[in-house]
């Protein structure tokens, strides 16, 4: 359930990682597939919105241990990078094709890929518009961004994301991205916003996550 994926900070502070001192930690015990219902939810939302990625080559941004690499695997993809600034977790990826790389500045030549995935990552970055300024430079024209993150409304409700460390519970880094500031960042970066969509548990009336699909031009 949500309180274990969410820790309010009225009932206890906690130690706060950066994103890639957190995954460190965490490389170990993250597999690549959902664990958690807000993941579920999340995945189940960006299958959704899914572009044809049959033949198509994809980025796996933030990757992790390449939890969205291997769906564009099976989907069809001709080609798979993942690309993550934690050396942990790609030593923990089952994808053959892994760069270490960061969000906003992203190890690939210009217009190289039709297909950006970056699943719940972008929170973990206060450059937003930097981030999207490099996936727009990697994408063809008329290419693809799916991007989800952690919606904005839980983290100012107080919920944080937090993980299992070797001892004890951390809460690892994130920043708020208003709708403001996507819009902004899209217009500056030659992206269009064309879906938003913002899940819900079925207990809750606040969204947990928030998924765009962009697209180049």
């Amino acid at each position: 359930m949500l309180n274990r994926i969410f820790r309010k900070l009225k009932r206890r502070t906690l130690q706060r990682l950066t994103s890639r001192d957190a995954y460190t930690q965490w490389a170990n015990n993250y597999p690549p597939t959902p664990h958690n219902r807000l993941m579920e939810i999340e995945q189940e939302t960006m299958l959704t919105y899914l572009p044809d990625l049959s033949g198509k080559y994809v980025l796996d941004l933030a990757c992790g241990t390449g939890r969205y690499g291997l769906i564009a695997q099976e989907q069809g993809a001709i080609s798979v990078i993942g690309v993550d600034d934690s050396e942990a977790m790609l030593l923990e990826s089952p994808l053959t094709n892994c760069i270490a790389g960061s969000m906003d500045m992203i190890p690939l030549r210009d217009a190289y890929v039709d297909v950006v995935l970056c699943g719940l990552a972008v929170g973990h970055s206060p450059r937003l518009p930097d981030i999207l300024i490099e996936i727009s430079r990697v994408l063809v024209d008329g290419g693809y961004a799916l991007i989800s993150d952690f919606h904005p409304f839980q983290y100012l409700s107080g919920a944080r994301r937090t993980f299992e460390g070797t001892d004890g519970v951390y809460e690892v880094e994130h920043y708020v991205h208003l709708y403001e500031t996507w819009h902004s960042a899209c217009q500056k970066s030659g992206l269009q916003i064309t879906t938003i969509a913002e899940p819900k548990l079925l207990a809750q009336d606040m969204p947990v996550v928030i998924v765009y699909q962009l697209q180049k031009g």
